[in-house]
């Protein structure tokens, strides 16, 4: 038996509703352990004590205050309105549930799904994965090309800039 195993174990010991082979295990290591044997002995004395505290009569108007916050018994349909449908209108929940219905149809419009005209063939996972894998691949191809023209743009209006200057400087020259 482990120090932890132990204090999970000695509050059933004192209480001495503990099974007698756990029990013997117990004390086997109680008389090996000094740590644990202190520990049994402070919370042997402490029960002790507490069992000489005469009780104490609580006040009436507490009683009555807890008694009138313990929900009375409930019908079928009451308990079964709070344990689930009480428990749908939670706005952590509506909140998720809209905010995954956003995403698949976000989803559904990047696929290029229309859903006027889905099929259950179309719904098929594989195939809603092929078709985003393909967009995704469009999407890279589009951009790559995008910035590999860049600089091609860049020049070709760099040139043209240029021409224009020029040709402005020439009708300039010659209009005086």
């Amino acid at each position: 038996m482990t120090c932890a195993e132990l204090e999970i174990l000695l509050c059933d010991y004192v209480d001495g509703t503990l099974a007698s082979d756990q029990r013997i295990v117990l004390e086997q290591h109680v008389a090996g352990c000094e740590a644990c044997a202190q520990l049994a002995r402070d919370v042997a004395g402490i029960t002790e004590f507490l069992e000489t505290v005469p009780a104490v009569e609580p006040p009436r108007e507490l009683v009555a205050r807890i008694l009138g916050q313990i929900p009375a018994e409930r019908t079928w349909w009451q308990r079964l309105w709070s344990g689930t449908v009480e428990g749908v209108l939670q706005p952590r929940f509506v909140m998720g549930m809209a905010m995954t219905i956003l995403s698949v149809s976000m989803l559904a419009k990047l696929a290029g799904f229309d859903t006027k005209e889905l099929s259950h063939a179309e719904l098929d996972p594989a195939k809603v994965w092929q078709t985003l894998d393909d967009r995704g691949y469009r999407i890279w191809d589009r951009t790559v090309k995008y910035c590999d023209n860049m600089p091609l743009v860049s020049d070709l209006q760099s040139q043209w800039n240029e021409w224009s200057a020029e040709s402005q400087a020439e009708e300039a020259g010659s209009g005086r």
